[in-house]
């Protein structure tokens, strides 16, 4: 039987849903306090899950409370997770670890000095989708990665967000910063730490209209480049060209295409959990379909429309499933998968993305880190209910 962690959630916005959900999925954690800047946020969502509001101080310095989840928004993820290890706490928070470098290197080694975790969004990698082409990859079955491309690419989260300023802000906005993560991470995972990056980018709309909500009609100013087109380096000697951009209606590119020397791969989206990877061995492109709906962390779970966007009723979404990674760690002192070196690494190769498509100039990755270890079924099954 595992340990069961106390929780105290600071942040309480749209994803905190996804966090909550995830206790009746895993076995190891339980949010028993939240706080928010505004006490209202707060005690709406306490009174909503049935726990106790109080305020950032009083969670901060709260005995009970083992591990700080942070969902603030990017811009303060650097100080709130700084404070909970300087209260010594474990801290997890949402993607990005920071919105530079430079404090996310400090984080890195506080948790260090304090002899705490520190874990970081996303982990989705942990999900069936990306498992089952870690899998694939390394049986050998497309042989030796050299080349790839990955996109995102949609309109913008100003549709479908009531506050979306956050994403088109100048110094923690733009797609980079926001879905980077997910593609990084997932390519991490798949082919290794980074080396080298160099890049374009460019900004389509001056202003955005809020599409939904009480500010719905206003129009706000875009401070920061909405599109990159990077190439990137592996250490491995793999390029991989990649697109992230709010300026794009629609398009029908897959989101990652791997290309070995024996044959090539479709990766699932790196935003979901489950997904179907494809590979095709022959010149016709043939492709066989690898399916992760019996997998745990790949079955279908969302039944019916959150008001998460990236949530419908066809998701895998196990949201959650790094914090009792996290956990489980903690108890058995062992390396969690996202771990402090990764999501460095990843904040590395994002700040050195949008500095070299600013500058033009290409720039090195200062930073390395391991590929994370498989995620085991039998690993799996310790932590979920």
């Amino acid at each position: 039987m595992n340990k069961v962690f106390k929780v105290g959630l600071i942040g309480c916005g749209h994803i905190s849903e996804t966090y909550f959900r995830a206790q009746e999925y895993f076995n190891n954690i339980r949010i028993v306090k939240c706080a928010d800047i505004n006490m209202e946020t707060a005690k709406k969502c306490a009174i909503h899950y049935n726990i106790e509001a109080v305020t950032v101080e009083e969670l901060l310095k709260d005995k009970e409370i083992e591990i700080i989840l942070n969902l603030t928004i990017p811009g303060a993820h650097f100080e709130v997770s700084k404070m909970a290890l300087e209260n010594g706490k474990h801290s997890y928070a949402e993607k990005p670890m920071a919105v530079n470098f430079e404090d996310g290197k400090k984080l890195v080694e506080l948790a260090k000095e304090k002899n705490l975790y520190i874990g970081n969004a996303p982990d989705t990698f942990l999900g069936g989708g990306i498992q089952k082409t870690r899998e694939l990859i390394d049986n050998g079955v497309i042989g030796d990665i050299k080349l790839g491309n990955a996109i995102f690419a949609f309109p913008g989260v100003q549709s479908y967000h009531p506050n979306p300023e956050p994403w088109f802000a100048e110094n923690e906005g733009g797609p980079v910063i926001d879905m980077g993560p997910y593609y990084l991470t997932a390519l991490v995972n798949l082919i290794g730490p980074a080396k080298q990056v160099q890049g374009r980018c460019t900004k389509v709309f001056e202003e955005r209209e809020i599409g939904i909500g009480p500010k719905k009609g206003q129009k706000f100013k875009v401070e920061t480049p909405t599109t990159y087109l990077a190439t990137i380096q592996f250490e491995n000697d793999c390029i991989i060209q990649i697109t992230l951009s709010f300026d794009v209606v629609a398009h029908q590119r897959n989101h990652i295409e791997l290309y070995g020397n024996k044959g090539s791969i479709i990766v699932p989206d790196p935003n979901m959990f489950g997904g179907s990877a494809f590979v095709s061995v022959t010149a016709g492109g043939n492709w066989g379909e690898h399916k992760t709906e019996m997998m745990p962390l790949g079955k279908i779970n969302i039944k019916s429309q959150s008001s998460r966007a990236n949530e419908s009723p066809t998701n895998a979404n196990y949201r959650g499933a790094g914090l009792s990674e996290m956990a489980y760690a903690i108890e058995n002192n062992l390396e969690h998968r996202c771990n402090g070196e990764l999501s460095l690494h990843v904040l590395d190769i994002i700040d050195s993305t949008m500095r070299a498509s600013q500058t033009g100039i290409p720039q090195e990755i200062k930073t390395t880190c391991k590929k994370p270890k498989p995620f085991t079924l039998e690993e799996i099954k310790k932590i979920m209910n």
